[in-house]
């Protein structure tokens, strides 16, 4: 894994776990054999290199459901109040 690349792309998603997630997601994307969304720099180049390209380009974009995350944390709370 390219450690600058890594940086470039935390400029675009600065949350980690978002990022891992969103990198792992696309890694096994383009494992499936999805095309990548940036011309390649090598044709052995590794598939998370290429994922993090396409995150710190703004290829690839994280989307976010905050209702269901409320919605989420609303039930854990009900299911603490039933103990």
């Amino acid at each position: 894994m390219n450690l600058e690349l890594l940086e470039k792309a935390r400029t675009q998603i600065p949350s980690v776990p978002v990022l891992v997630n969103l990198a792992a997601k696309r890694v096994r994307q383009l494992n499936s054999g999805m095309k990548p969304c940036v011309k390649l720099l090598s044709p052995d180049e590794e598939k998370l290199d290429i994922a993090l390209r396409e995150i710190a380009e703004g290829k690839i974009v994280a989307e976010v459901d905050f209702d269901a995350i409320t919605r989420r944390q609303e039930a854990l709370a009900k299911r603490m109040d039933d103990f």
